[in-house]
């Protein structure tokens, strides 16, 4: 059918995601191709210490992201929406949103950007003997537990973003499993949280006499097509303050911004992965198990049904290529020059190609803020060479194409050396991969596997949750998501694969070696500027 009939019989189906600036809604036909969208901008308020986002602003921005959305089908195809196939939702994962026996909001939402949960941390890391980042669920209601807060004995549920709104719209306290492995450790057997690290932390909190228990409060656990639930009369308002919508609409399980990056991207079957490099950077690759041994550098979570998935994620990538972009669109300026800044872009990400293999020397460090992986809790961006290195602009933009995935590359080589996890195949997505083949290469030489771009890699993970709940609604009986993606969704797909050559992949070795001799250098340029 065309779009006009699909959205006017009630088959189009719905993604929304809240990002962290942004919130996006993206509506599919029958066969998962964008036919609308509708966004609106938003942004997180640093209040009292916490960086948080109302509910007041939840609400508004949610119902603004789909009035934008009708406005836009009713431009585009002259109908009013009144009803979809299915609604999936999706957000941010981690942070902290605990409720009492009245479903009310115990303290403002306390978003994955907070660091003030070390403590909490790194005991459950040492208890569970699993990494349990800052940013967790488990480690925000543990650290409320260890400053004596008084609204943790009146918890009845907490959860994410994505299960408030969810919760909201449907009545159910659910949440997808990936989105749950962002709250507390999941046991990829079982498909839900694992049994021995509950009694491990109830063991924690006995003293303490809570009229609760962890498994009590936390959400149910979904899977990929499974039902979770629909959208109620109330639900429908708070989404449509028009009212047009109407109630009944079947909900898919909440999922977390990284399960939909997944889906988005194709990559939830095991030995393939997906890297997203943009302000920041993470890869994440479906295993066949769990790892054997505690990495701190490394985050364990799942795919949207729950396989397990190891992430690696930096907090710095493309901002020092972008500053030192802008100096030379304002040398070019000075000199009398207008530069295309896209054009500027892929001039200077092409010419890294034709680089030394090894940047000639040159190393540099892009820390516009602290580096986990490597050890910084701060940074400050470097460069620095020798009088004999070969300093030419090919070997400059070469070598900051290395630093924006060099911490990440430290992080994935204790997964592909240490834990001997196979890569096959990793899908790239973000501002690092627009210009053709540079990025690209770059990253496989990161990885020393084949990446693939697709064309549809853009879309985003409102389009891939509302690829879930189209999932859920018109999966054929016993059909895998990741068969489901395949043979429905990129079948046909056109896109990009390439492998880097061994040169490349020795040369961005040959850069790691001085990249990480220099991190002292690096140490030593961040104590200066205390």
């Amino acid at each position: 059918m065309d779009p006009k009939s699909v959205i006017e019989q009630g088959k189009s189906v719905l993604g929304i995601e809240f990002g962290s600036t942004r919130i996006k809604a993206v509506l599919v036909d029958e066969k998962g191709n964008p036919i609308a969208q509708g966004s609106h901008e938003w942004e997180n308020e640093l209040l009292d210490g916490i960086w948080t986002y109302s509910e007041k602003a939840i609400w508004g921005c949610l119902a603004d992201c789909y009035q934008d959305l009708k406005k836009n089908v009713k431009e585009q195809y002259g109908v009013t929406i009144k009803s979809f196939g299915a609604i999936g939702f999706s957000a941010m994962m981690h942070g902290y949103l605990p409720f009492d026996e009245n479903d009310k909001l115990l303290v403002p939402f306390r978003t994955w950007r907070n660091t003030i949960t070390e403590e909490a941390a790194d005991k459950l890391t040492e208890a569970l003997n699993f990494n349990i980042p800052q940013r967790w669920s488990i480690s925000h209601l543990y650290q409320a537990i260890l400053n004596g807060e008084e609204h943790v004995p009146s918890i009845r549920h907490f959860t994410t973003l994505a299960g408030y709104v969810h919760f909201m719209l449907s009545g159910k306290k659910v949440l997808g499993v990936g989105d749950a492995s962002g709250m507390f450790p999941i046991d990829s057997k079982t498909g839900s949280y694992d049994e021995k690290m509950l009694e491990t932390f109830s063991s924690l909190i006995a003293e303490k006499n809570f009229p609760w228990t962890i498994k009590e409060i936390l959400p149910q656990v979904l899977s990929a097509g499974e039902d979770a639930g629909t959208l109620t009369e109330a639900g429908a308002k708070l989404l449509d303050v028009e009212g047009d919508l109407s109630s009944g609409i079947p909900m898919c399980p909440p999922e977390g911004d990284a399960g939909t990056g997944m889906v988005a991207t194709n990559s939830v079957l095991v030995e393939t992965g997906n890297i997203s490099a943009g302000t920041s950077v993470f890869a994440m690759i479906v295993l066949k198990e769990n790892m054997k041994n505690l990495h701190k550098e490394i985050d364990m979570v799942t795919t949207p049904t729950g396989d397990p998935v190891a992430m690696v994620h930096c907090n710095n990538c493309t901002s020092e290529i972008n500053a030192w972009v802008k100096l030379f669109d304002e040398f070019g300026k000075l000199m009398g020059k207008e530069f295309d800044r896209g054009e500027l872009f892929e001039k200077l990400y092409g010419i890294a190609l034709s680089g030394d293999k090894d940047c000639g020397g040159l190393v540099s460090y892009n820390y516009f803020s602290g580096e986990p992986v490597t050890g910084f809790s701060k940074g400050s961006p470097l460069f620095f060479r020798s009088a004999e290195d070969a300093f030419t602009l090919s070997n400059f933009m070469r070598m900051h194409l290395y630093s924006a995935l060099a911490a990440l590359k430290v992080g994935l080589d204790i997964l592909t050396v240490e834990e001997k996890v196979t890569v096959k195949k990793m899908y790239g997505h973000g501002g690092f991969f627009k210009t053709p083949k540079a990025g690209q290469t770059i990253a496989s030489a990161a990885i020393g596997s084949p990446v693939c771009v697709m064309e549809t890699a853009g879309e985003g993970g409102a389009w891939g949750i509302a690829l879930l709940a189209l999932y859920m609604v018109t999966k054929n009986e016993g059909q895998t998501l990741a068969a489901y993606l395949e043979d429905v969704i990129f079948s046909g797909s056109t896109g990009s694969e390439l492998l880097a050559d061994q040169a490349d992949m020795d040369g961005f070795n040959a850069f790691m070696k001085k990249y990480v001799a220099g991190l002292a250098v690096e140490k030593a340029a961040v104590d200066i500027q205390k």
